[in-house]
């Protein structure tokens, strides 16, 4: 299992910003894939995460009407496409999988197994 994250950068307040998370090693309908963020002296957060059974989706409250998570089977691929964004949304991104996990596991690391390298954003005017 291996995911890779791209796409951060450097972005100012009110921009946008597209993540994606190429995986491999396993079937888009075996594990569900989420985007977590931490920020230097802060916890790890779960920002997002979509589903592998029926592509429910999850959005932490910080970032509920603002981000949206999808999936693209066919190029193994999720992204995580992010609009106003905010200061606070500074912070090193990593996608990871969890096998079948289902939509109250989201918001929880622990339940994730694999995770990417991460990916830095910057939302700085």
């Amino acid at each position: 299992v291996q995911l890779v994250e791209s796409g951060g950068g450097s972005v100012q307040p009110g921009g946008s910003l597209r993540l994606s998370c190429v995986y491999s090693g396993f079937s888009f309908d075996e594990y569900a894939i989420g985007w977590f963020r931490q920020a230097p002296g802060k916890e790890r957060e779960g920002v997002s995460c979509i589903t592998s059974s029926d592509g429910r989706t999850y959005y932490a409250d910080s970032v509920k009407g603002r981000f949206t998570i999808s999936r693209d089977n066919a190029k193994n691929t999720v992204y995580l496409q992010m609009y106003n964004v905010k200061p606070e949304d500074t912070a090193v991104y990593h996608c990871a999988a969890a096998p079948n996990a289902v939509l109250s596991m989201c918001a929880d690391h622990t339940w994730f197994g694999y995770w990417g390298q991460g990916t830095q954003v910057i939302v700085s005017s």
